[in-house]
Order: structure tokens, then C-alpha cells, then sequence
């Protein structure tokens, strides 16, 4: 049977990585937690559990998952996010694979809890996240906040039954924060990308990102968190691209 290393990065996640990390027991033979130089009690918690915790600078969300990649010892990985749990589920689902390892990647379907509610509907479900793979054949990528598990060319790749639950916010000012900052990152990776921006893409991209939500996306059927999402999540389109647009402007 293969053995499969976890990895999880942190930064003041006292909240959520006792979760996270009662989750992966008995599922991962290894767990690997780097964290940002964390302020609160993450240390502290993480100590309890027989894991390896490793302190690194935080250089990027891609940057450093790889870095927690690179410390594994086994060559299958499972990432979390320190706010991520397997559904009882999705861990039987890991453990078959586990018995019976067929492909070089799974997806797992992500169901996000905001606010305490389990949203079903919006871009935020059906939400696949490749969370699992052989690490000789892919590793994350894509443009800082948002990452992604990237795999090479005639990987095969299969979806795993079950969940694997997200609590994203527990409020909507917290959302709201957590946008400012994303919206930089994202911004800066655009500039650096060299994507621009102009008056067009900060007035209809915004707009056609709240319709999708609401409409194509379904986020009315959801009821009022999902009217609240869907308008943060075109405030977020909004902001990165008037932030792009400053970075070109100031760009000697």
C-alpha cells in the first residue's frame, strides 16, 4: 500500500488546524505543516500532534506549498488548507485509493461554509480542487492567491467521492478583509504576468462577474448569502483590476 505525506501551511490558524489536523489521522502516514511565523497559538496546537512543523518565511501561497511539497518523503501528497477538513467520506474514499492507486491525481469537490451555511450554489459549487497527487508528475502553480495543482501533460486524473469542507468565513467583514488583501496579490501577479487593465475590464468585468454569479451560477437560489457573495466576489473583480490599473499608472 502507498504511503501518502500531507501537507498544510499556516499563519494564525489557532482557529482551525486542530480541525484540520485531527481530519487527516489515520489517512496520512506523514504530515508536514509549514508556517508563516505564526502570533497566535498554531504553534502551540501543533505541537500535540505528530507531525513535522517546519517555521518559513511566507514568499507566496504557490511558493510555499511548494516549499511544504519539498520536505515530503513520500511521493503521493495530499495539501490542505489549514481551514479544510475530509469529510468522513472523502476519507474512505482516500483510503481506497490508498489500497488500490490507480490514477496520478484526484479531485475532491469542495463545499465552502460561509457565514455557518453550506453553499451550494455560485462558482463556489460544484468547486474541484486536485488536492491529491503523485508529486513526480505535477506540482502547484498558477497565479498567486490562486493556486493551483498543475500536472504534466498525459497525467490521469479521477474525482473522489465525498467533501472536502471548507470554512471560509465566519463573517462577512472578514470576507470583505481577506478581499483587500487577495485583490493585491492578485494584482501584483497580473502586473508581474504582464496583464493589463483600462476602464473597460474595471467596468464590465466586475458586472459580467456578478451576473454569472447570480444567474449562471445560480448564487439567488441560494438566498441571501449567496446575493452577498456574489456581489463580494465582483467587488473583488473590481478592486484587482483598479489596483492593476495603478500599477501600470505608476509604472516609470
Amino acid at each position: 500500500m502507498p504511503a501518502i505525506s500531507a501537507t498544510v501551511i499556516t499563519f494564525n490558524e489557532e482557529k482551525n488546524i486542530g480541525r484540520c489536523l485531527d481530519s487527516l489521522a489515520g489517512v496520512a502516514d506523514e504530515i508536514v505543516v509549514v508556517d508563516s511565523y505564526s502570533t497566535d497559538r498554531t504553534a502551540e496546537i501543533c505541537s500535540r500532534y505528530d507531525i513535522r512543523f517546519v517555521q518559513n518565511e511566507f514568499p507566496g501561497h504557490i511558493q510555499q506549498k511548494n516549499f511544504a511539497v519539498s520536505l515530503t518523503s513520500h511521493p503521493l501528497v495530499l495539501s490542505l488548507d489549514a481551514d479544510e477538513v475530509l469529510s468522513p467520506e472523502l476519507r474512505s474514499s482516500i483510503l481506497h485509493a490508498k489500497e488500490n492507486w490507480k490514477y496520478d491525481g484526484y479531485y475532491f469537490q469542495r463545499l465552502n461554509n460561509y457565514c455557518g451555511e453550506w453553499i451550494r450554489h455560485t462558482s463556489w459549487y460544484p468547486d474541484f480542487k486536485l488536492r491529491l497527487w503523485d508529486k513526480r508528475k505535477g506540482r502547484w502553480g498558477g497565479l498567486n492567491p490562486h493556486d493551483k495543482v498543475e500536472m504534466e501533460s498525459g497525467s490521469e486524473i479521477s474525482r473522489m467521492k465525498g467533501h472536502l469542507e471548507h470554512y471560509s468565513y465566519s463573517s462577512v467583514s472578514e470576507h470583505i478583509t481577506r478581499v483587500n488583501r487577495y485583490s493585491d496579490i492578485a494584482a501584483r501577479a497580473y502586473h508581474e504576468k504582464g496583464i493589463t487593465s483600462g476602464t473597460f475590464k474595471v467596468i464590465f468585468n466586475p458586472l459580467w462577474k456578478l451576473f454569472r454569479e447570480i444567474v449562471v451560477k445560480t448564487g439567488f437560489m441560494q438566498g441571501y448569502y449567496g446575493i452577498v457573495i456574489s456581489v463580494i466576489l465582483s467587488f473583488e473583480t473590481f478592486l484587482k483590476y483598479v489596483k492593476l490599473k495603478q500599477l501600470q499608472n505608476s509604472k516609470p
